[in-house]
């Protein structure tokens, strides 16, 4: 760690100059002439990052950070947390790739992951491991199912984000990545979320649009149009959708329909599990046990990527390469992931997530009140601040993308989601401690109050809209 990230962690976080700087400028301009428009990240966080540690990042030009992206979710325990560094460091020597020959780290690993589970769960799982995506073990997890089943529809639910590749692409509700490309993968039928953003508006303990009943109905009636489906797939808390959290009773309905119709129930934790909710996965804090759980993300505590399905036994009906991928042997993410484990038990991680996550609740809680503030919502250390016009309602996505510019030029690193990227995200690291968020959240509480008083200004006198639908 350079001199200028040791003063971050004790002064916080320290920009000087435009964004980006000129070293930024240089590799920007390289990498927009050299990669496909694909790219994203750099297009509305203009910066060359050159080392992290911990909760900072510092870019080419000396500028330092806070990362409250964190690799979109990947890195749990910060930039380089050192133990992790060192186990990668001592596996490289002895074995880097083993596709999925059993060896010492992928038992170890293996192991590490089956311990977290619920001891009812863990009875009965078995692990597939996949390409290193969690979209490819979205891949896999229909595939399962459906070879299981002997079925071939699916069930997915609006708002929800699965993935890019073909599949995870045709189960997950962003129409303007899926309308280019034709031909997607038939059969998906979405139905209502039901959450505190729900069009119904909020009404605790219940869903003034029964939307667990509404799916039942559906799945139940002869003249329905839906053939009984080869699963269900279903996010706890929709990360890319906007940090929307599903209501308890939802979830627990869901459970009930599908095992009642003998429809395997995936739930997908690329994004909230390994600790991110507070709990090791979010359907815990449910009272649920699914069929399939797909994971991914954080599962090497530090960016290597692994990704796998964990799953009831009984649907182990598929026959050898059923689904393969030649980088599921990935040696340095498993040792890096066993030790992210131990950690997590060591120094009680999830009790920390829990604590911050009140703790950024209290912070953000600031903005309640604030005009074009729709909705702050949340789970442990997953965060968002919905941003709505006061006056019609509608999405305010250039007042998002103002808000995550003003937030970067005082030091803080924050992601945009939901319809019509209006959501503000944080995915802090999940040791981060009490005084690095207290600096993010008055960052950010900064940010958010700055800039809508501006377009206040610009906009003139509003009425606040009501709490509605999208």
């Amino acid at each position: 760690m350079t001199s200028s990230l040791r003063t971050a962690t004790l002064m916080g976080p320290q920009v000087s100059g435009d964004l980006p700087g000129p070293g930024s400028d240089a590799l920007l301009a390289h990498q927009a002439r050299r990669e496909s428009q694909a790219r994203t990240y750099p297009r509305h966080l203009p910066i060359a990052p050159a080392e992290g540690s911990g909760s900072f990042v510092r870019d080419v030009d000396g500028n330092v950070f806070i990362d409250f992206l964190g690799g979109a979710g990947v890195l749990s325990l910060g930039h380089n947390h050192p133990e992790l560094v060192q186990s990668v460091v001592r596996q490289l020597d002895t074995l880097t790739h083993g596709l999925d020959f059993p060896t010492p780290a992928k038992d170890a690993f293996t192991e590490a992951q089956l311990s977290m589970l619920p001891p009812r769960l863990r009875e009965r799982t078995k692990v597939h491991f996949c390409g290193p995506t969690g979209a490819n073990a979205v891949e896999a997890a229909l595939k399962l199912c459906k070879i299981a089943t002997g079925r071939g529809d699916i069930v997915s639910f609006h708002g929800g984000f699965h993935g890019s590749t073909h599949a995870a692409m045709a189960v997950s509700g962003l129409v303007s990545q899926k309308a280019p490309v034709r031909d997607g993968m038939p059969g998906v039928h979405f139905f209502p979320y039901c959450s505190s953003a729900c069009p119904a508006g909020p009404a605790p303990g219940s869903c003034a649009r029964d939307c667990a009943g509404y799916l039942e109905r559906a799945l139940r009636d002869d003249l329905g149009g839906i053939p009984l489906p080869a699963a269900v797939i279903l996010e706890m808390v929709q990360g890319e959708g906007g940090v929307v959290v599903a209501r308890t009773e939802f979830v627990r309905r869901v459970r009930e329909v599908t095992r009642s119709l003998g429809i395997p129930m995936i739930v997908d934790e690329v994004q909230t599990g390994c600790g991110r909710t507070g709990t090791w996965f979010a359907f815990e804090q449910y009272g649920i046990e699914p069929d399939v759980i797909v994971a991914s993300k954080a599962l090497s505590g530090m960016g290597l990527p692994v990704a796998l399905i964990l799953y009831d036994a009984a649907l182990d009906t598929w026959e050898p390469g059923a689904h393969i991928g030649t980088f599921r042997g990935n040696q340095l993410a498993f040792v890096a992931g066993a030790e992210a484990v131990r950690i997590v038990r060591r120094d009680d991680v999830l009790a920390n997530v829990r604590r911050r996550g009140v703790q950024v609740a209290d912070r953000l809680g600031e903005l309640i009140g604030n005009p074009w503030v729709r909705e702050v919502r949340g789970r442990g250390l997953m965060w968002g601040i919905e941003l709505a016009n006061p006056g019609d309602g509608r999405p305010a996505t250039a007042l998002a993308g103002e808000v995550q510019t003003y937030a970067l030029r005082h030091g803080l690193i924050v992601e945009r989601g939901g319809r019509q990227d209006a959501v503000v995200r944080i995915l802090p690291p999940l040791n981060v401690t009490a005084d690095v968020v207290d600096t993010a959240c008055s960052i950010l509480v900064e940010a958010v109050s700055a800039c809508a008083s501006r377009r206040s200004a610009r906009s003139g006198p509003v009425v606040r809209a009501g709490l509605g639908g999208f």
